[in-house]
C-alpha cells in the first residue's frame, strides 16, 4: 500500500459525518492555532467533501466564510453573500429568494420546481426557495460552492450548493453574546446568544428581532400599506450530548421564525405619476407573512476505530400568506359586476387585487457510512430520502382593488414530492501527492399533482398527473498535491434537477434539467502563509434548461433549450500583520446552445416561424441571471491604540449586466452595478466591540431585480437599499 506523509493521514484521520457536525468553535480554535503568532492568514476547515478539510486539500471550487468574517464584511442576509463571492446572482421578490451560481439556478418559482442551487442549514436541505432567507442570524461558517452537487450533497443540484452551520454548543463553557444595530429607516436588529455547558451536555440558544422601515413611500392617497417594510423574529435551539467514552455524539435542534411585512416594493413600469424610484401609489391591502418551524435530530457514532456512522431526520414545517396590489396603482378599474371577469374585461379593467396560500410540509432523512482511519483509501456511503406535501390556494378577485373580497379567479393545487437517492464517493492516494477520486449517485424522484381548481375551460375536478424522474450522476477526479497547503486538480461532475407537472392538464410534463461541469483549479498559499490564490476555470454543458413564464396567464414551465458556459474564477486573501485584503473574480461566458421557441411572460405575440403565442430565442442568446463579470475587494487596516484595535475598512462590489429572462428588453434588463461600503471597528477586547458603518456610500439607485408578471400581479422593479448608515454593538459575558 502506497505511504501517505502524516499531514494527509491526519487530515483524512479527521472524517467527520456532514456539514452540520463539525463545531465552528473547534475549526475557529484551530485556526488560531495554526496561525500562531506570524501575522498570517488562518486555515480555513471545510465540509464540502462530508469530511474535515483544509479549503486547499479540497477539488471544488468554493468561497467560505467564518461568521467573524462575514460580520466584517457587513453581510446581514442572503442578498448580501453576491457582493463578496464571486460568480453568484441572488434576486429576492415575492415569496422567494433566487439563488444562481455560474448562470444556473432558477429563475421564477412554481410549487412542483425545484432550485438548482441546494440551501442547507445544520445539515438539514432547505428544498424550497421560499424559507431559506429566514434563518441568517448567529452564523458560525457558510460556504458557497461552486458547480454540479451530484454525489454527496442531500439531493441533488445543477448550480451550486450553499451550506450554512451555526455554532455549536460548547461543553464546560457558560456565556452570553448581545448584539444590537441602531440604523436610518427605523432599522433595530438584536441577536442574542446564550450557552449552558456542562461536562456531556450543552445547550446553545440564539434569537433575533429586527425591524426596518421601507425605503419606498406609497404615497397613494388610499394607501393601506407600505410596502418594503419588514419585522422579524426568529429562535433556534441546539442541544449537544455526548457519551462517556465519546463515540456516540447528539445535536437536537429546533427553530421557528415569523417575518412579517407588508409585501414587496415594487416600482410600477412606465409610472406617470412619480419618477421617484422609491415612490410607488397602491390602493390595495398588502402583506406577506411567513412562518414555520423546524426540527432536526442528528446523531453520530463511531462503530469501530476507522468507520463511523451518521443519521439525521428533519421536519419543516412552514407557510407563506400574503396579498398583494395586483395593478400596482391606486387608480386602476376593476371589472364592473354586469361583466365577465375574463377575456378582453381584464385588460380594459386591470384593477385587482389577489390573496396567496403556499405551505410546506417536509420530512428528509439521511444516513452515512463513512471511513475514519489513516490509510489512504477513504470512502463514504450514504442514503437520502425526502417526502413533502405542497398544497397551494391562490385567488384573485377583479371586481375589487382594495382587498379580496370574492374570488373569481381561483387556483388550488397540492403537490406530493418524493426523492429517494444512494451515493458514495472514495478517495485514494496512489502516492504521497497524486490524489484519485470517483463518486455516483443514483435519485429517484416522483411528483404527484392535483387540481382542485384551475382557471381556464371546464375540466373534471379534481385532476391528478403523475412524473417521476431517475438519474445517474456522479463526479471523477485527479488531484496533485504539493508543498504545504497547495493543490492541483481536475474534476468532471455532473448534476440534475427533477422534472414536474405544469398547472394545467393539456400543458405536457417538464423533463430534468442535467449539468455536466469540467474544471480544473489551483489552490495554494505563499509568503509563509500571508498570501493564499485559488483559482480555476470551468466548461458547462447545461441540457433541458428549465425555464418558466406564463401562458395565458398562468404559469408554465418549459425546457426546450441548453446552455453552454465557460468562465473562470480568482479568490486572493492577503494577511501582513494589520493589514488585510481580499478580492475575488468571476468571468462568464454563458450562452444558449440551440435555437427554439418558447412562451414568453412578457409578450403573447407570435415570432416568424413559431407557432402561436411563441417567440423565437436564437443560439448563442446570453443565459438569464448570467452576468459577465462579478467583483469585490476590501481592505483593512488594524491600527492598536493602547487597550483598543481601530480598523477601518473599505470594500466594493461590481456586478455586470444580467436578464431576468431569455428575451432581453427593457422589462427584463438588470443594468450593471457598482457598491461601495466602508466601516470603522473598535475592538475593545474580547467584550465589547463597537462598529459605525455606511451601506452604499455614494448612495448609488440600481435595479436589485426586475419581477415579471405572473397569475397574481404585474411585474415592476425592485430597487436596491439606498445608502444606509448606523452603529452596532457586540458584548460576551462569561466564560
Amino acid at each position: 500500500m502506497p505511504a501517505i506523509n502524516t499531514r494527509k493521514a491526519v487530515m483524512l484521520g479527521a472524517l467527520l459525518a456532514s456539514t452540520a457536525t463539525i463545531a465552528p468553535a473547534i475549526a475557529q480554535d484551530a485556526a488560531q492555532a495554526d496561525q500562531g503568532d506570524n501575522g498570517g492568514l488562518t486555515a480555513i476547515i471545510v465540509t464540502a467533501e462530508r469530511r474535515e478539510q483544509s479549503l486547499q486539500d479540497v477539488p471544488i471550487s468554493a468561497s467560505v466564510f467564518s461568521g467573524a468574517e462575514l460580520e466584517r464584511k457587513g453581510v446581514v442576509n442572503l442578498n448580501d453573500i453576491q457582493q463578496i463571492a464571486p460568480s453568484i446572482a441572488i434576486n429576492t421578490f415575492n415569496r422567494s429568494t433566487f439563488i444562481n451560481i455560474r448562470g444556473v439556478g432558477i429563475a421564477q418559482s412554481a410549487p412542483t420546481s425545484n432550485p438548482g442551487v441546494a440551501y442547507y442549514i445544520d445539515g438539514q436541505l432547505i428544498p424550497h426557495e421560499q424559507f431559506i432567507g429566514h434563518t441568517f442570524f448567529d452564523i458560525g461558517t457558510m460556504e458557497v460552492l461552486r458547480g454540479p452537487q451530484g454525489t454527496l450533497t442531500g439531493q441533488n443540484s445543477t448550480g451550486g450548493a450553499l451550506y450554512v452551520r451555526t455554532p455549536e454548543p460548547e461543553f464546560d463553557s457558560n456565556f452570553a453574546i448581545g448584539d444590537v444595530t441602531v440604523a436610518n429607516y427605523d432599522r433595530y436588529r438584536v441577536v442574542a446568544a446564550v450557552n449552558v455547558g456542562g461536562e456531556n451536555v450543552a445547550l446553545r440558544i440564539a434569537g433575533v428581532h429586527e425591524e426596518r422601515d421601507s425605503f419606498t413611500r406609497n404615497i397613494a392617497a388610499n394607501a393601506q400599506s407600505q410596502p418594503g417594510n419588514l419585522n422579524m423574529d426568529a429562535i433556534r435551539a441546539n442541544l449537544r450530548l455526548r457519551g462517556m467514552d465519546g463515540r456516540l455524539n447528539v445535536n437536537v435542534r429546533g427553530e421557528y421564525f415569523d417575518v412579517r411585512s407588508d409585501n414587496n416594493a415594487v416600482k410600477r413600469r412606465g409610472d406617470t405619476v412619480s419618477t421617484n424610484p422609491f415612490e410607488i401609489q397602491e390602493d390595495g391591502l398588502s402583506f406577506q407573512d411567513q412562518a414555520g418551524y423546524r426540527l432536526s435530530a442528528e446523531a453520530r457514532y463511531d462503530v469501530s476505530d476507522s468507520v463511523q456512522a451518521r443519521a439525521l431526520v428533519s421536519w419543516q414545517d412552514g407557510y407563506t400568506h400574503d396579498q398583494t396590489d395586483g395593478d400596482r396603482t391606486a387608480t386602476a378599474l376593476a371589472v364592473p359586476a354586469n361583466l365577465p371577469t375574463s377575456g378582453a374585461n381584464t385588460a380594459r379593467f386591470p384593477g385587482r387585487v389577489s390573496n396567496g396560500d403556499t405551505q410546506f410540509k417536509t420530512l428528509i432523512g439521511e444516513f452515512n457510512l463513512l471511513s475514519t482511519g489513516k490509510g489512504p483509501l477513504q470512502w463514504v456511503l450514504g442514503g437520502f430520502v425526502m417526502d413533502e406535501s405542497v398544497p397551494v390556494t391562490l385567488l384573485r378577485d377583479n371586481r375589487n382593488t382594495l382587498d379580496v373580497v370574492q374570488s373569481n379567479s381561483s387556483i388550488i393545487t397540492e403537490a406530493k414530492n418524493t426523492s429517494q437517492s444512494m451515493f458514495g464517493q472514495v478517495n485514494y492516494y496512489v502516492t504521497d501527492a497524486l490524489e484519485v477520486l470517483a463518486g455516483a449517485r443514483y435519485s429517484w424522484d416522483k411528483q404527484v399533482y392535483t387540481r382542485f381548481a384551475v382557471p381556464g375551460p371546464p375540466i373534471t375536478l379534481p385532476f391528478t398527473s403523475q412524473v417521476t424522474s431517475q438519474q445517474l450522476t456522479g463526479k471523477l477526479g485527479v488531484n496533485y498535491h504539493f508543498g504545504a497547503n497547495n493543490m492541483l486538480y481536475v474534476t468532471a461532475s455532473k448534476g440534475y434537477k427533477a422534472g414536474g407537472v405544469n398547472l394545467t392538464p393539456n400543458t405536457p410534463d417538464f423533463k430534468p434539467e442535467r449539468n455536466f461541469v469540467y474544471e480544473a483549479g489551483l489552490k495554494t498559499e505563499l509568503f509563509d502563509r500571508h498570501l493564499r490564490v485559488n483559482g480555476d476555470v470551468f466548461y458547462s454543458d447545461y441540457k433541458d434548461i428549465q425555464l418558466s413564464s406564463l401562458v395565458g396567464g398562468l404559469p408554465v414551465t418549459q425546457n426546450a433549450l441548453a446552455g453552454k458556459s465557460w468562465g473562470a474564477e480568482l479568490e486572493v486573501t492577503a494577511q501582513f500583520g494589520g493589514f488585510a485584503a481580499n478580492a475575488g473574480m468571476g468571468y462568464l461566458n454563458s450562452k444558449f446552445a440551440n435555437s427554439a421557441c418558447i412562451s414568453d411572460t412578457n409578450a403573447a405575440g407570435t415570432d416568424p416561424g413559431c407557432p402561436t403565442n411563441l417567440r423565437f430565442v436564437p443560439k448563442d442568446r446570453v443565459l438569464p441571471f448570467s452576468p459577465d463579470w462579478t467583483v469585490n475587494a476590501g481592505v483593512q487596516y488594524a491600527i492598536p491604540l493602547g487597550s483598543v484595535e481601530v480598523t477601518p475598512r473599505v470594500q466594493w462590489s461590481y456586478i455586470s449586466e444580467q436578464y431576468a429572462t431569455p428575451f432581453p428588453s427593457v422589462n427584463t434588463r438588470v443594468p450593471g452595478r457598482n457598491v461601495f461600503d466602508a466601516r470603522l471597528t473598535l475592538d475593545m477586547g474580547r467584550k465589547y466591540k463597537l462598529e459605525a458603518f455606511v451601506n452604499n456610500l455614494t448612495d448609488k439607485t440600481y435595479i436589485a431585480s426586475q419581477i415579471q408578471n405572473s397569475s397574481s400581479a404585474d411585474g415592476g422593479i425592485i430597487y436596491g437599499a439606498p445608502r444606509t448608515y448606523g452603529l452596532r454593538l457586540r458584548v460576551e459575558i462569561g466564560n
